[in-house]
């Protein structure tokens, strides 16, 4: 398949088209990586770059965050959504500097055992911070390989034969094995899916892949696509949740009910819920004589 996508194609673009990211920079350490890809999932890129940058400062090794609450690295969150993500990195902060000396490891199975990591994180993080030549395939990927190598407008459900797909588009060394360049390449596809081979708009026109593309070659049909649900947030349980975070973020102590209460007046129901909803989520903690706090700081 590496003649519909051409690696060294893919990498010339790459190199005069990328974005400028902090965590792509020289020595980014695996724990920083870690970070900006649990801030990335679900969150656009323009709105993780100022965040992870305080975070590697403030935190620049799993022990400096395992050191504090897991209430104040939900605070330090912010507005960047799914909190309980905030959570888990505090979970694995602690793991890594008990278990592993400070040090995020390099292994994929490894990195699966840890909190909050899944297989595209555990991949991305083996790949982009240690250079290991494992296949990474978000959702990006996926459109470009259903595009330049199928001829589907749009992907189909996530499977296995993802991995295999786009390992198969890996530049080989001239024994056979995956080249050096084999993460950059990653890097690229992923880029090119979110830059050029959009879902919104597939912008042929400056696509290294043109000539290869097999969508292209098909005259580009058109297919019923995933239904793509306009989120709504105004008035749903997710706003009363981040209405009700954001009183305990403002305040380094516990607060009465009262507080929270005035944050959500529009459904007492709904404010009830959300509150009942932090709490099973563990990110939300009632001290003994009935006030309300972020996890971890009770006392």
């Amino acid at each position: 398949m590496t003649d519909i996508v051409p690696p060294d194609t893919v990498l010339t673009w790459f190199g005069v088209n990328h974005r400028e990211l902090p965590w792509r920079e020289p020595g980014i350490s695996g724990w920083q990586i870690l970070i900006s890809e649990i801030m990335l999932q679900q969150t656009p890129v323009s709105r993780v770059v100022e965040p992870w940058t305080r975070w590697v400062e403030r935190w620049p090794v799993p022990s400096t965050m395992a050191a504090e609450s897991a209430g104040e690295v939900v605070r330090a969150w912010g507005k960047l959504g799914y909190p309980r993500r905030a959570m888990r990195l505090h979970e694995c902060s602690k793991v890594l500097a008990e278990q592993f000396d400070d040090i995020v490891p390099q292994n994929v199975d490894t990195l699966l055992t840890l909190p909050g990591i899944g297989d595209y994180t555990a991949r991305a993080v083996a790949c982009f911070a240690y250079g290991q030549s494992v296949p990474v395939v978000d959702v990006n990927v996926r459109r470009v390989v259903a595009r330049a190598v199928h001829g589907r407008q749009h992907p189909g459900n996530p499977a296995r034969r993802d991995l295999d797909e786009t390992q198969a588009l890996f530049p080989l060394a001239p024994d056979g094995s995956p080249a050096p360049e084999t993460p950059t390449f990653s890097a690229a596809l992923m880029e090119l899916g979110a830059l050029v081979c959009t879902a919104r708009e597939a912008r042929c026109d400056v696509c290294p892949l043109e000539s290869t593309c097999e969508w292209v070659r098909l005259d580009k049909p058109q297919q019923d696509g995933p239904a793509r649900r306009v989120q709504k947030f105004e008035g749903t349980d997710r706003q009363a949740r981040g209405r009700l975070l954001d009183v305990l973020r403002g305040r380094h102590g516990p607060v009465e009910r009262t507080a929270l209460d005035l944050a959500w007046e529009r459904d007492p129901g709904q404010r009830a819920r959300a509150l009942d909803s932090l709490l099973v989520d563990g990110l939300v903690e009632v001290t003994d004589d009935g006030l309300f706090c972020l996890a971890g700081e009770a006392n």
